[in-house]
């Protein structure tokens, strides 16, 4: 099975995770310790659209391609469907009404000979940052997911296009947005959008595309009479203090990417990809209830690192002409600093580390991007993305996750 294939069961199994995870926390909570039966979510859907531009990151969209035209506007549109706590439940009032879902976007770059006119899926989520007025919210969201249908590099069809280099590319997204309440079923959503697309260096070329533009969109929460009244606080949903601990990750991830070799004359792209497997453990000091900071311990097997060919070697090269280092020399051992921002369901997270032990390639800084999906208390989900030196894609991170001594996931 090729790589896109391994990338859809991987989307796949994430998703049949996830909403078992939602189905088993959707239940019922009470308003009182004797009143009737409460929904813990409500649901809606958002209909978006977003006029954006190109950043001009490659000689390819500043006209260097088979129409010589320049390529530096785009549009898509976007359904999404969310869930968000009941107004006025503990998760609500500790988390900023937060949201999340599912969503569908198409996008147009107006040469769809040249780049395709591709469909992103995603999971996301937003929360309030500030209430300006009683109408009136600033938000932010994040979507992360898949796009596929790209017109990619091709050295006959199409040599110009360095930018793309697989049909399914991640996709990721932030939004910055003012919410405009017109009533409690109907809202309208004005903000900035920045989107960057790319393959995770799975395949050569990955110079990615990156965008920024409007958002404008129009929210409907598909409230009950009953979702609206007010709740008291001598329940279940009454708000809990926090209370800082400390908790522990272990993961356990593994993927594949692309390599440039070293040959005589510079480096020249792998012919194939290579695995990579490691773990992370990592101690987390809970701050309070959006906030965990920690250190962690990163072991990596990459089957990339430190190939090399005879100096004799031009150019493309094969298979045949890459020789391997003893097997030690492509495992490392490094330490790095956490910071997480926690949610319910999702956490977002970042961090900076160094190998401690490493040869040769493996002797770097690096930098790391994680998002956690919980699907229990104890267990989530984990995709990464790793970095070196802030610029250099390395490879993905796609994995499972074990936390000990860790408290409830939600309210």
């Amino acid at each position: 099975m090729n790589n896109t294939g391994w990338i859809w069961i991987t989307v796949v199994f994430w998703g049949i995770m996830l909403v078992g995870a939602v189905s088993r926390v959707d239940g019922q909570e009470r308003d009182s310790l004797t009143g009737p039966p409460l929904r813990k979510f409500t649901h809606g859907l958002k209909f978006e659209g977003r006029p954006e531009y190109i950043f001009q990151t490659s000689s390819f969209l500043q006209g260097d391609n088979p129409e010589g035209k320049l390529i530096k506007g785009a549009s898509s549109f976007h359904l999404k469907y969310f869930f968000r706590y009941r107004p006025g439940s503990a998760a609500e009032r500790a988390y900023g009404d937060v949201y999340q879902g599912v969503g569908f976007g198409y996008y147009t770059f107006g040469e769809p000979r040249l780049l395709g006119n591709p469909v992103a899926f995603y999971l996301f989520q937003g929360a309030r940052i500030a209430r300006l007025s009683p109408w009136l919210s600033f938000y932010y969201e994040w979507n992360l997911g898949l796009s596929t249908g790209w017109k990619t590099y091709d050295s006959y069809d199409n040599p110009y296009n360095k930018m793309m280099g697989s049909r399914v590319n991640a996709y990721i997204n932030a939004e910055f947005y003012l919410r405009w309440k017109l009533s409690p079923a109907l809202s309208l959503t004005t903000g900035l959008t920045v989107s960057h697309f790319s393959n995770g260096n799975t395949t050569i070329p990955n110079a990615g595309l990156n965008t920024i533009g409007g958002n404008f969109g129009l929210e409907c929460n598909f409230y009950r009479q009953e979702d609206l009244k007010p709740l008291k606080t001598t329940g279940v949903s009454a708000y809990q203090p926090f209370r800082p601990y400390v908790s522990y990750d272990f993961v356990f991830f593994g993927s594949w990417h692309s390599q440039g070799i070293k040959t005589a004359d510079g480096l020249s792209a792998s012919p194939e990809s290579y695995p990579v497997f490691g773990f992370n453990f990592a101690p987390m000091y809970n701050v309070n209830h959006r906030l965990r900071l920690g250190v962690s311990l990163d072991g990596t097997f990459d089957g990339g690192a430190n190939l090399y060919t005879e100096y004799d070697v031009y150019g493309q090269i094969d298979k045949s002409q890459i020789l391997r280092p003893a097997l030690g020399d492509q495992f490392a051992l490094g330490l790095s600093g956490r910071v997480e921002y926690v949610m319910p369901f999702f956490t977002v997270g970042i961090g900076m580390g160094a190998n401690v032990i490493g040869k040769g390639d493996l002797n770097m800084f690096y930098q790391l991007f994680t998002l956690k999906i919980a699907v229990s208390r104890a267990a989530f989900l984990h995709v990464g993305y790793n970095l070196r030196e802030f610029h250099e894609p390395n490879f993905l991170m796609l994995g499972v996750g074990f936390r000990f001594n860790g408290k409830s996931i939600v309210f």
